[in-house]
């Protein structure tokens, strides 16, 4: 595990729940210089619900990145836990995590959202910065194709879990802007990282900011994109080669430099190998789920694999034709 500010490459990590958890597991053995940036738009469950009492920014994303990031000490152990612990009972506290209501708490008692997160992560030792992509809560809503009829869908849990082929989608409000803090770590990165996670509720949403696609675009910071081990009700009729073309639709024209995927969970690598080449990208191939789970990934095999990303160790049967012809 390396420290804040020891040396790696400035890493911005975006995305958010378990998706995002993963990857900041892994990026953790990478690199001192880590920010996450969290997607805003949970409307489900404990952090919902105190979105829409406090009228405040859904913490759970949030308090995943700052779990993901404690330190490996019996301090930060513990702290993790009681962070992750959720209540159980018959009255209004059920299913709401400790860590939820913490940074709740702080973000009152300080009335700014990076300075809030700052404060908890000082308290539980993370190492990196914890960051919302806005300080304005947001909604997303999908137009999907049910059999040929139309309908929308508002709300992230809503969207994420809705049949039909997304056609689709949009952040409400439309005018939203990034904080001004995920743009100055980008203008300071070296590499940008997205993936894995949730498709069109956690991955995409960061590139339908025109603040951030135009910080990413300014920015010297190459782009990594890590696929899923698995599909959900949202990409359930999408190929891997679909995740790149759906990124360059959603990112007007920003592609990535390097794709990261699991052979194991591939069944187009063909085309994924042609997408992949057809934005002059490198292709890495690893197994980097645990050995017990193919839908879990391992943080030591992920951490692997983005330490090739980044120091360009790309010459394996993982590369893309493109890298072959160089």
């Amino acid at each position: 595990m390396l420290p804040t500010g020891s040396r790696g490459p400035h890493v911005v990590a975006f995305g958010g729940g378990h998706g995002l958890y993963a990857t900041l597991s892994a990026l953790r053995h990478v690199t001192g210089n880590l920010t996450a940036v969290v997607t805003v738009a949970d409307d489900g469950g404990s952090s919902g619900r105190l979105r829409s009492e406090l009228g405040i920014l859904p913490p759970g994303d949030l308090r995943m990145a700052l779990s993901a990031l404690c330190d490996d000490g019996e301090w930060g152990q513990m702290w993790r836990d009681v962070l992750q612990h959720r209540y159980a009972t018959d009255g209004p506290l059920n299913n709401h995590a400790t860590g939820n209501l913490l940074i709740a708490s702080v973000w009152s008692l300080l009335g700014d959202n990076a300075e809030g997160l700052d404060f908890v992560g000082r308290l539980l030792g993370v190492h990196g910065r914890v960051l919302p992509m806005s300080d304005q809560p947001m909604d997303i809503e999908a137009e999907f194709d049910e059999s040929g009829h139309k309908k929308i869908v508002r709300g992230q849990s809503k969207v994420a879990v809705a049949p039909g082929r997304l056609e689709s989608l949009r952040l409400i409000p439309q005018d939203a802007t990034a904080h001004p803090a995920v743009l100055d770590a980008i203008a300071n990165a070296d590499w940008a990282v997205f993936g894995p996670g949730s498709w069109y509720t956690s991955v995409i949403p960061h590139l339908m900011l025109p603040d951030i696609r135009q910080a990413l675009a300014a920015s010297p910071a190459k782009i990594l994109l890590a696929l899923n081990l698995t599909s959900d009700t949202e990409t359930s009729d999408m190929e891997h080669a679909d995740h790149i073309r759906s990124f360059l639709a959603h990112s007007e024209g920003l592609a990535p430099n390097v794709v990261i995927a699991d052979p194991t969970a591939i069944d187009d690598l063909g085309s994924l190998d042609e997408a992949v080449s057809a934005i002059d990208a490198g292709l890495i191939l690893r197994q980097i789920h645990t050995a017990d789970n193919p839908a879990v990934h391992d943080p030591l095999r992920f951490a692997a694999a983005l330490r090739d990303a980044f120091e360009g160790t790309m010459h394996d049967v993982g590369q893309s034709r493109s890298q072959q012809k160089r």
